[in-house]
């Protein structure tokens, strides 16, 4: 591997999606990563589909979901609960650079797998914990989902349609929400890790928590209730902030306006025909136009129903006024500008099967991603790691195999 974190390994004991979306990035700049997984069954993801990818064999295989988060990685199916299946685990992280996991709050502990036990056998030992709620407070042993987290943290409370409108209940993202921004903040937070590590040599503890990152990305709408004293609340596709900046419906559908000027504003009311409303004392000003968006908006509406989105985008853009349609994934996919960055991308596995991604958006100039290798098949790596990382001999394998340890 060549990219910037090539030469680090990381151990990857997480499953599902904050951790498995920290250790694919990490993969993805280069590092070596280790995915242990229970034998016989893996990662749960596995089986969230469908739908699933179909075997070189025809038989069904690993679901959609699980190859989102998981690509560059290597499996090794090591029973975590036996004696020996630990020793190989601390075998492996005094070879690590980074463990990362997410089991509940003290999980690890009986099976001498937490900080406090690696990091005596490796010092330099960077150890990640991603959990709901942290390792401290009263909601430390609660077990935390995305979707619930969602909720707790406050961003349904601003999203989705504004009490009294046709479909109007708090509303969570298309995604998850709070486990995708803690695995990125996970990986900011290695990486900072690894550079105080390369300036002191020493190694420390992460302790990431989807409540709070989830709470660290309310940005504006955060500040808005702590300078204003007032909760934000819901407002459908509209900007607290600044207006008009929403969905608007045209004659065949609907379009994204996204006037964040005074002059965007004005350039906005001329192409629609509505120069009068440019020079509405209450609407000059984005000031004026948040505190009179009720008069506003009604206004707009009719001169936005008469044309299509595709007419107001090209009117819009020769103009520079902010502008957009609202894509479906397949949309998305085949969008110019998204086949020109290269966003989809497909790989290879050994038997042939190919496996479709999404690219890393990150694009470096010196040390570009490599996709190599795509999500791994259950224990793909089990022979290789042990053999490569703790000097096993093929016959102590098979013996391990034999007894269940590994798979």
């Amino acid at each position: 591997m060549t990219g910037p974190l090539s030469g680090i390994r990381v151990l990857d004991l997480t499953r599902v999606l904050a951790g498995p979306w920290a250790t694919q990035m990490l993969a993805d700049f280069g590092a070596e990563v280790v995915k242990i997984e229970k034998p016989g069954e893996g990662d749960d993801t596995r089986g969230w589909g469908p739908p699933f990818l179909t075997n070189a064999d025809g038989s069904r295989g690993d679901a959609a979901y699980f190859q989102s988060a998981n690509r560059g990685k290597w499996s090794v199916c090591i029973d975590m609960a036996s004696p020996e299946g630990q020793a190989l685990i601390r075998g492996l992280a005094a070879k690590s650079d980074v463990v990362i996991e997410n089991f509940k709050v003290g999980g690890l502990r009986k099976y001498g797998l937490d900080y406090e036990s690696l990091k005596t056998v490796n010092p330099r030992l960077i150890y990640c914990s991603i959990t709901g709620f942290g390792q401290s407070g009263p909601y430390a042993q609660r077990a935390g989902y995305d979707f619930m987290i969602q909720g707790m943290g406050g961003i349904m409370s601003v999203t989705g349609q504004p009490d009294g409108a046709p479909g109007a209940e708090p509303m969570k993202v298309g995604v998850a929400f709070a486990d995708i921004f803690t695995g990125l903040h996970a990986v900011i937070g290695i990486e900072a890790a690894l550079f105080h590590r390369e300036r002191t040599g020493q190694g420390q503890y992460l302790d990431l928590a989807l409540l709070d990152s989830q709470v660290a990305v309310l940005a504006n709408q955060a500040l808005n209730y702590l300078v204003g004293g007032k909760a934000p609340t819901r407002l459908g596709n509209a900007h607290p902030n600044i207006v008009p900046y929403q969905t608007f419906e045209t004659a065949d559908g609907y379009i994204i306006m996204a006037v964040g000027t005074d002059r965007q504003y004005a350039e906005y009311c001329t192409i629609i025909g509505a120069p009068h409303l440019s020079g509405d004392e209450r609407f000059r000003t984005n000031r004026g136009r948040v505190e009179n968006r009720a008069a506003l908006i009604p206004l707009l509406q009719p001169f936005m129903k008469a044309r299509s989105t595709a007419d107001w985008v090209t009117a819009f853009e020769a103009a520079a006024v902010p502008c957009g349609p609202i894509n479906s994934i397949d949309q998305v996919f085949a969008n110019p500008q998204v086949l020109a960055r290269g966003l989809q991308v497909g790989l290879t596995r050994d038997d042939g099967v190919q496996v479709p991604g999404v690219a890393n958006p990150i694009v470096f100039s010196e040390t570009p991603v490599q996709y190599e290798k795509p999500s791994p098949r259950l224990g793909d790596g089990t022979e290789r790691v042990l053999r490569e990382h703790l000097g096993l001999a093929e016959g102590e394998i098979a013996s391990l195999r034999a007894k269940g340890v590994v798979g």
